[in-house]
């Protein structure tokens, strides 16, 4: 990956590296109970399935604002594209490796395959500006209220509008999750209009960032294709040394 712009705002790297540790957090449990050491449904289980819902909504409502600040400084889609290809193939990467280790339980589309695809439409749709909010609104009332058997199987899934989720350890539709980069979207394309103002406490997080949130923050996909292989490591190692 490419180093660090000097317009970044060093905020939006903190708060997306606030979501990277509740991530790592999150599977950092779902490893353990993989292993057997505890017996948590991550994915099911209320309180779990909650957290993981509010750590993915940080994370596209950032890649939303993020959109918005990266295209006025760098507005060429030389620079979105190649962007793009980094998660495209991070994608891929994440589609096989699943594939070797979970089977018929692979990610088809997963958190970096809908980002993927939504930085496009999201992309496409930033000179809408502020209606970015209607449609973000829209795009989350279709997707929580319609459903329909047809869009169960693969591939009509990754649209959203299933009656029952997919076999897959990870699962992140197009809608009604859309609605949520949109949002981002359109907030990004209002504070960018009133010229990025700051709260005073968020103002003095910008001027002096936690380093270890803001390394987080500026590189998000390396830590996101090493995170849990490091972890599965570390819990296995564990189970070898003290097991």
């Amino acid at each position: 990956m490419t180093s660090p712009s000097p317009k970044r705002l060093p905020l939006i790297d903190v708060l997306r590296g606030f979501a990277i540790v509740q991530m790592i957090a999150f599977h950092f449990v779902y490893s353990l109970s993989q292993f057997g050491y505890v017996q948590v449904a991550v994915n099911r289980d209320p309180p779990w399935a909650a957290w993981r819902i509010a750590i993915v909504a940080q994370f596209l409502l950032l890649v939303g604002v993020s959109l918005v600040l990266r295209a006025e400084f760098k507005p060429a889609w030389r620079d979105f594209w190649r962007r793009w290809r980094e998660v495209a193939a991070a994608a891929a990467v994440v589609s096989f490796g699943s594939w070797l280790v979970f089977g018929p339980r692979w990610i088809q589309f997963g958190i970096l395959h809908f980002i993927a695809v939504a930085s496009i439409l999201a992309r496409l749709l930033l000179p809408l500006g502020l209606w970015n909010l209607a449609l973000a609104a829209l795009a989350l009332a279709v997707g929580v209220s319609y459903a329909d058997p047809r869009f169960d199987a693969a591939p009509a899934n990754w649209l959203g509008f299933t009656t029952e989720l997919p076999s897959t350890e990870d699962y992140v539709p197009l809608f009604p999750w859309l609605g949520i980069v949109l949002l981002g979207a359109g907030l990004g394309t209002a504070w960018q209009r009133r010229g990025l103002p700051l709260a005073p406490p968020l103002r003095a997080v910008n001027a002096a960032p936690p380093r270890v949130l803001r390394w987080l923050g500026t590189w998000p996909l390396t830590v996101y294709l090493s995170h849990e292989p490091i972890l599965a490591g570390l819990i296995w190692s564990f189970g070898r040394v003290f097991g």
